[in-house]
């Protein structure tokens, strides 16, 4: 009781006007409002914590069904968070609104830190319209929360039951829960201002909390130990620094989602380590980010290789760390706090190589930091503790020099040696939705652009010396590259002959109900893409999807087959300049997916606007899509450094903005 006695304490001091935040930081904080209703979300971050605070109000166009009034804080560290949703006390769904109030400062989140007992958060004040009731809270990890709001309402009794509901002085009321560990502690706490009627708890099965019509203080804390956020100057190196000024909510997003040793998947539902997005961000990236130790490049190539399997050299997709990685445990019936790494993905490995050669090769930082660097030893698994960099990108290396072998050798240019999905997983690269690829198994993106790019990189890296103990990576990498970037791409190529092409149009057209044009005048010539996959689930040979993934092979190769390159940037060109469904151009982007011509109404119930990977605009795809492009035509006039982008403002503006 003493620990709710001090967060009680740190409420009263803040309805008498004290300041519950430390002062001792040198800078001040950092706020970025952005607004997109039924939506408003908050990033505060100071000397001590970052915080992303998210009210939904919804709308009278909302769906009521998904959209709620909720009140959502999010902390990167631990990857954690505390979530209160709440129903309207009187009146029918739809009713309730609730909003943020300015304080006296102007400014609607406060941070808080304290040393005794250690705590870090935010206040602030939540408004109600009407009497509110909070009927579900959660607290501790992210990934409970989106377990929520994404899987079906879904809420683990072990982790509910653990939340202690308290009734506390002048009419205030507190949610806590101390996590799996033992030792972390989350709270969510209100107190009734200007005249609000006191909070009443309502005891039962499920304790709820009743609110009155006006403003109470909220009060949200957790002891959890904090991450080294890098600052917009330490995220963006000296030549970029200008982007600060003119482009400020993005790079003050960018700098909430870096951090000394990881850069974070978007905020608030991942708000952690993803391998892949990490990656694709640090390659589109690049020309602008901070180099060298503590850097941003450092710290996103630092954490793939920490995260690294030492078993069999994979690359980790995705992080589980804080309450979740104890809970997770728990469930295996183990007594642990110690993160865990999801190793399903097969593209992820890929990026790896062409990252460290990106850097380590082409730049001149890279280089002279190339000893230190890959000499560093690891820290963050358990089982990689003392290994160091080099030992642990000689093992993915390694990996993927036995994975792509059989395709390479003569006579081996089959199907059957292609790189596939994991047995017994339905996704494996970045469509990784259930019906991303449609089915799918053996991924377009990997094998034709991935696979040839890292085995480039790793031909490159053996060449500047980085695997002396394997002298013969580069002469095998090479050979193996060639291979894979001229033999892959006609087991993907679809041609539709033209009039087959106008009647899949149009069919599609009427089988969906889309309501514009179906653009079918459009059509001068037989149509020919590279669709998503291999071996669908409906024994199709291909699955006929358009889609965006030419995008990689631009970005990240410079081919030499000169008949194959301009045919296929011929096809690419006119994929992205034809209107949909004929193309994949739209007046608000590319859609990453094009079903029209599937031959198969699953796809098209499948590849919907609601789909997460379905006829819908992916921001980065756009952005490698344009630098990939631009690479390409760079080529005509000697231009070819890998990677080249003419204007990384625009890269950072796309980034930003998905």
């Amino acid at each position: 009781m003493m620990y709710l006695g001090g967060l009680v304490q740190l409420i009263l001091s803040a309805l008498l006007g004290a300041a519950a935040a430390d002062t001792a930081c040198s800078n001040a904080p950092s706020r970025l409002h952005l607004s997109d209703p039924p939506y408003d979300n908050y990033l505060y971050s100071d000397c001590h914590s970052s915080t992303h605070v998210v009210v939904t109000s919804p709308l009278k166009t909302s769906n009521l069904k998904v959209i709620g009034p909720r009140l959502l804080i999010a902390w990167p560290s631990g990857n954690s968070g505390a979530a209160a949703i709440f129903v309207p006390e009187d009146g029918s769904t739809g009713t309730l609104a609730i909003k943020l109030d300015k304080s006296e400062t102007g400014n609607e989140i406060e941070g808080i830190y304290v040393q005794d007992p250690l705590e870090y958060g935010v206040f602030g004040w939540v408004n109600f319209n009407s009497s509110a009731r909070l009927t579900i809270p959660i607290l501790g990890s992210i990934r409970t929360i989106r377990d929520y709001t994404e899987g079906g309402n879904v809420l683990e009794p072990t982790i509910q039951d653990g939340i202690v509901t308290t009734q506390g002085p002048n009419g205030s009321a507190s949610y806590c829960r101390t996590w799996f560990d033992h030792t972390t502690t989350t709270c969510l706490m209100f107190a009734p201002t200007n005249g609000a009627a006191p909070i009443r708890i309502n005891k039962g099965p499920k304790w709820t909390m009743t609110f009155g019509a006006g403003t109470y203080l909220f009060n949200a804390v957790f002891n959890y130990p904090q991450m080294k956020q890098l600052l917009p100057a330490e995220v963006l190196n000296s030549a970029s620094r200008s982007l600060i000024q003119s482009n400020e909510d993005q790079t003050t997003s960018l700098s909430f989602l870096s951090y000394s040793d990881k850069l974070l998947a978007g905020t608030w539902r991942f708000l952690t380590y993803f391998g892949r997005d990490s990656m694709i961000t640090l390659l589109l990236m690049q020309p602008v980010l901070s180099e060298g130790k503590g850097g941003a490049i450092e710290a996103v190539i630092g954490a793939a290789l920490e995260r690294v399997n030492n078993t069999d050299g994979s690359a980790c997709h995705e992080e589980v760390i804080g309450d979740y990685a104890t809970f997770t445990h728990k469930q295996a019936g183990i007594a642990s706090n110690d993160p865990l790494c999801d190793y399903k993905m097969v593209d992820t490995d890929y990026f790896l190589p062409i990252v460290l050669k990106n850097y380590l090769v082409d730049t001149a930082t890279g280089k002279s930091r190339t000893s230190d660097f890959l000499s560093t030893k690891a820290t963050f698994l358990k089982e990689n503790n003392g290994l160091t960099y080099k030992t642990l990108a000689e093992m993915t290396t390694n990996k993927i020099l036995a994975a792509t072998a059989p395709f390479a050798k003569d006579g081996g240019q089959k199907k059957e040696n292609l790189i596939k999905l994991k047995t017994g997983q339905p996704v494996g690269q970045w469509r990784d939705s259930a019906n991303g690829l449609g089915g799918g198994r053996i991924p377009y993106d990997v094998n034709t652009a991935l696979v040839p790019a890292a085995l480039r990189a790793i031909a490159q890296l053996s060449k500047s010396g980085l695997f002396p103990d394997h002298a013969w990576w580069g002469t095998f990498a090479e050979a193996y590259a060639s291979v894979w970037e001229d033999k892959t791409l006609s087991f993907f190529e679809v041609t539709v002959e033209k009039s087959k092409a106008i009647s899949d149009v149009q069919s599609y057209v009427s089988q969906s109900k889309f309501s514009g044009p179906s653009n079918t005048g459009n059509i001068a010539a037989d149509v020919t893409f590279h669709g998503l996959a291999l071996n669908d689930s409906n024994n199709q040979a291909i699955v006929r999807v358009m889609n965006t993934d030419d995008c990689f092979r631009h970005f990240l190769l410079n081919t030499t087959d000169q008949k194959q390159l301009s045919s296929f940037l011929d096809q690419t060109a006119e994929h992205i300049l034809q209107p949909f469904p004929v193309g994949l151009s739209t007046d608000v982007g590319l859609f990453v997916a094009n079903p029209a011509y599937g031959e198969n109404d699953a796809y098209i119930s499948d590849f919907t606007n609601s789909g997460y990977h379905g006829t819908v605009v992916w921001g980065w795809q756009l952005a490698m899509m344009a630098a990939g492009l631009s690479r390409q035509l760079g080529r005509c006039s000697g231009a070819n450094m890998p990677g080249k982008i003419s204007r990384p403002q625009i890269i950072l503006s796309v980034y930003a903005a998905s």
